[in-house]
């Protein structure tokens, strides 16, 4: 079993410097909550961590069915619960595909397989929240 391992270090008042990777990133909270507006909140960082893993699977997808488009992205909306503690009980991703006569089959395939078969990040949030999608084609 492999083992993963982040690190974040407390800086000052509400913000933190997280290591990941080797990489370095700067948590923080909004003002009106004691932060300093440094860096982004870390609960945004679910929505990345799920728009990261599933956009690498689909454009690893593509490359091996050979399909060429000329952008994309993902997006990916999380509905958080009014009470505390906070947390997402909804996930919407869209994805968005730019270019010219996409094989509309070969996407769905794409983002079939990381959905139910590749994304980690998906497969754990599937069983605890409803995560929902929609594959956009942008002329």
């Amino acid at each position: 079993m492999e083992k993963q391992e982040v690190k974040v270090d407390w800086v000052k008042d509400m913000a933190f410097e997280a290591h990941v990777n080797g990489h370095k990133i700067m948590l923080d909270a909004d003002q009106s909550v004691g932060g300093n507006d440094l860096g982004p909140r870390p609960k945004p960082f679910m929505l990345v961590a799920l728009a990261g893993c599933t956009g690498m699977d689909v454009i690893s997808i593509l490359k091996k069915m050979r399909v060429d488009i000329d952008s994309f992205n993902v997006k990916v909306e999380g509905d958080l619960t009014d009470e505390h503690p906070k947390q997402y009980n909804k996930i919407h991703i869209i994805y968005q595909f730019k270019g010219t006569n996409l094989p509309i089959d070969k996407l769905k395939k794409a983002v079939e397989l990381s959905e139910d078969r590749y994304c980690g990040v998906n497969a754990v949030y599937k069983k605890v929240m409803e995560v929902i999608s929609e594959i956009v084609i942008i002329d």
